[in-house]
């Protein structure tokens, strides 16, 4: 099979490539990448004002399969993150039961195999139950397939636990993503503490919880002279301490959600539940923080935290709902026009920050960049093209997402996997396929 792109605007900052160019696709795999290419194909795609970037990797979704189906499933969270312009998603262990042993991982890889369009890697639990008491089988959940560890949803307390942890993940050259928080301040936490909590006479979550674990993460990882991954840091605080970490030239890496680059706490004022995530959104200062720290490199990735729930759970209120925003399908759109339209944040640190620098955490053969012989992951965008999230648009199970309603400028007009388009936006108003 031979698909001819024709005049792209390609930008694939892992690769240094920024320019008009045609790609050949051959059998799945990028074959030629050329200012002018003329030869026979079985589809030609007109991308005439369009962008081309690699096909965009998410180290953090959660899909619920096994245990939540009714929230989302593989198949469900695959197409999901297909229409989100997402070629490679990692999914967290804390489904039921939870992924910590190695006939659950490969029952993953399993269902991915049979039902997702696009790769699926399993991340498997740091300890058993995700209990933080018992080290897993780390080396068996690698052999099995798992792709890195986290206890996602809960942290790793037991300090002597997490360093094993890390020692273990560092000899199977395997990342380890930690979920920074102190329990222990964060009881019956519903949002962000300081003045939103107040106004709303809410049980705070204090900013203290994340920085207190995320520096015990930065002193293991000085100390043992290994690498380390913080989740979806939110707090100023969290981001000075990860500065000091990188002037040290420790091995610790850091990612920002969507949410938390683009909301502050005051959306809360609504009452609407489907703000409420964990950890929660803070203050424009905190926002602030994380955009610098993402514009300067200093925070690595940017990861969805994809956390759908239904609308029975999130209509329980702000004090009773799950935490969780649904955010495969609104990330790119959302950043495309609120992070780089409005305030001109790079669009090439932007792609870097979804491409080669989760490809790079994850040590990944193929993914991340756009190269002759490599697959061919890629995701093309109309960056003036409208995205209305709807419940009517949103391939996944779930809608808990405070964008909607929202229409963002910038669209996913079509994402390829491994060479086959597995998704089409038919909203997109343009020519694209000529047979």
């Amino acid at each position: 099979m031979k698909v001819l792109i024709k005049r792209a605007g390609l930008l694939d900052p892992g690769e240094k490539i920024e320019g008009q160019f045609d790609l050949m696709l051959v059998d799945g795999r990028i074959a030629g990448i050329k200012p002018e290419i003329e030869s026979e194909a079985d589809r030609i795609i007109k991308a005439d004002g369009l962008l081309i970037t690699p096909g965009f990797i998410d180290l953090h979704t959660h899909l619920r399969e096994p245990g939540d189906e009714h929230k989302e499933t593989i198949e469900s969270g695959s197409q999901a993150a297909a229409r989100g312009g997402f070629t490679t998603v990692c999914c967290m262990p804390n489904t039921k039961p939870v992924n910590d042993q190695p006939d659950i991982t490969r029952e993953i890889i399993d269902k991915a195999r049979k039902h997702s369009a696009i790769r699926v890697l399993p991340l498997a639990a740091i300890s058993r139950q995700e209990k933080g008491q018992e080290l897993t089988a780390m080396a068996e959940l690698a052999s099995a397939g798992a792709a890195g560890f986290s206890d996602d949803g809960q942290p790793v307390g037991n300090s002597a636990l997490m360093r094993k942890a890390m020692e273990m993940a560092a000899t199977l050259d395997l990342p380890i993503i930690d979920h920074c928080e102190e329990k222990s301040l964060t009881q019956n936490g519903v949002v962000n503490e300081g003045r939103i909590s107040k106004l709303l006479k809410l049980t705070g979550i204090p900013s203290a919880a994340e920085e207190i674990m995320v520096a015990r993460d930065i002193i293991l990882a000085k100390y043992l002279r290994v690498p380390v991954h913080l989740a979806h840091l939110s707090t100023r605080g969290s981001v000075d301490l990860l500065r000091w970490a990188r002037a040290k030239g420790l091995p610790v890496t850091a990612e920002v959600t969507p949410h938390h680059l683009l909301i502050t706490e005051d959306i809360l004022l609504t009452g609407n539940p489907n703000s409420k995530v964990n950890p929660p959104l803070r203050t424009e200062e905190d926002v602030q923080s994380l955009r610098q720290a993402l514009r300067d490199g200093l925070i690595d990735i940017i990861a969805t935290d994809h956390a759908p729930h239904t609308e029975e759970e999130k209509k329980a209120g702000l004090e009773k709902a799950p935490f969780g925003i649904n955010g495969l399908e609104t990330a790119v759109p959302s950043l495309l026009d609120l992070l780089v339209r409005k305030q001109a944040f790079p669009l090439a640190r932007l792609i870097e920050a979804l491409t080669c620098r989760p490809a790079s955490l994850l040590r990944l053969k193929t993914g991340g960049r756009i190269k002759e012989g490599e697959l061919a992951d890629l995701t093309i965008i109309d960056l003036k093209g409208k995205t209305a999230i709807t419940r009517e648009t949103m391939a996944s199970k779930s809608c808990n997402t405070p964008f909607l309603g929202s229409i963002f400028t910038g669209s996913i007009v079509m994402t390829i996997a491994s060479g086959r388009p597995v998704y089409q936006n038919k909203y997109y108003s343009g020519q694209l396929l000529s047979e």
